[in-house]
């Protein structure tokens, strides 16, 4: 028996024209939404609510950064644990509140329930004149990833083994790139931030679009299928690439070309979901 996505199935079946990007792109406001669960994207013993906040916060922000949108309002939802104390609670809002600041955006509202489990839900309300899409990749564009890819994965598996890593470490703290972004705008194609991991997130790039890809270079699996990395998978013209490249360096970023669009095959990488 064929094993169904079951978070594509549902996807796939709503029923709207604003859906297949990071957010939701209605005239210049931008809506998005992320879940941050525990025992499902962390546990609580791995980190401090410092942490947990500030991820939660930085993932949400990362998809209108990813869209080339500058976050404006913030509505939190946190299921509550009854094992939670006042001072963790205060330390979560604190965090909530300093890393949305940072990106010059403000919690506007929200919700708070009762659970067993500390559970977060962040709405991200954003402005853009010029939208990233994922849906306007072209032939013969060239794909390439900001930064370094496989550390977050590999933080992961220490902390499941038990061992400690790097106050640090991506895992933590993603690195968002929007003054890349903002600044390489006009010369990209498409974009979207890696969340899924490499291999994951080109293809639902290249299947919105229906191309296929040749691989420029051989990406590894430790590279490929290492999830929550909030680099930036982009697409641009091949002619644009030197442009493109001196913006890199110009925001002191590594990046990484390895594949070419191509509407010669339906090629795609072999992924697998990262969440536990």
């Amino acid at each position: 028996m064929t094993k169904v996505d079951k978070e594509a199935y549902l996807i796939d079946r709503l029923k709207s024209n604003y859906i297949g990007d990071d957010a939701a792109v209605v005239g210049n406001t931008l809506y998005s939404m992320d879940a941050f669960f525990e025992d499902t994207h962390f546990k609580r013993e791995w980190m401090s609510m410092t942490q947990i906040a500030r991820k939660a916060m930085l993932v949400n922000i990362s998809d209108a950064i990813a869209m080339n949108a500058v976050p404006k309002f913030a509505l939190v939802t946190v299921a509550i644990p009854k094992d939670l104390t006042l001072d963790e609670i205060d330390e979560l809002r604190l965090s909530f509140e300093a890393t949305a600041a940072t990106f010059g955006c403000e919690i506007i509202g929200g919700d708070t329930i009762s659970s067993d489990k500390l559970h977060i839900s962040i709405t991200i309300i954003s402005h853009s004149s010029s939208p990233l899409l994922r849906s306007t990749l072209n032939n013969g564009d060239m794909l390439a990833y900001t930064g370094s890819l496989g550390s977050s994965k590999r933080d992961l598996e220490r902390l499941f083994n038990g061992e400690t890593i790097e106050e640090d470490s991506r895992f933590f703290t993603p690195n968002l790139r929007g003054s890349f972004i903002y600044e390489a705008r006009e010369y990209l194609t498409t974009g979207m931030d890696i969340s899924d991991g490499l291999f994951c997130d080109t293809n639902k790039i290249l299947d919105i679009n229906k191309y296929g890809f040749k691989e420029t270079i051989e990406i590894s699996d430790t590279i490929g299928l290492s999830g929550e990395e909030y680099e930036m998978l982009i697409g641009f013209n091949e002619k644009d690439y030197l442009t493109v490249q001196k913006l890199a360096d110009k925001h002191h970023l590594e990046l990484t070309i390895f594949a070419k669009v191509t509407s010669e095959n339906s090629n795609r990488y072999k992924c697998k979901g990262h969440h536990f």
